[in-house]
């Protein structure tokens, strides 16, 4: 088997674990939860796709990879800049999941609402 398909199969793992991750993490809460490992999931697996889809030159793949990894960046950044909002803070962010809110527990999860 080709190197590249290795290669593709790997960042396919990745990027399909993170589904996996999502619902077990959700089931055990019995409640939507995003875990944090979800995005690193999907930056890695989209990464390895991304430099996949550029090596087969196929413009469509590296357009939807490249705008997902924007995504999978932004929102590590929120949690980790979440993590340094102070405690007090944190009481006053509702944990009812209504509109994508925090969890209140800072960098771990994110609510689907």
């Amino acid at each position: 088997m080709d190197k590249w398909i290795i290669f593709g199969f790997l960042g396919q793992f990745f990027f399909a674990s993170r589904f996996l991750i999502q619902w077990l993490a959700s089931e055990i809460r019995r409640r939507s939860y995003v875990p944090t490992v979800f995005w690193y999931l999907s930056l890695f697996g989209g990464t390895v796709l991304f430099i996949y889809a550029l090596h087969r030159k196929d413009i469509v793949f590296i357009v939807g990879q490249g705008a997902g990894i924007m995504i999978y960046l932004r929102n590590l950044f929120l949690i980790k800049k979440s993590k340094r909002v102070p405690v007090a803070q944190l009481d006053r962010v509702p944990a009812s999941g209504a509109g994508c809110g925090s969890s209140n527990l800072p960098g771990d999860a994110i609510l689907l609402g």
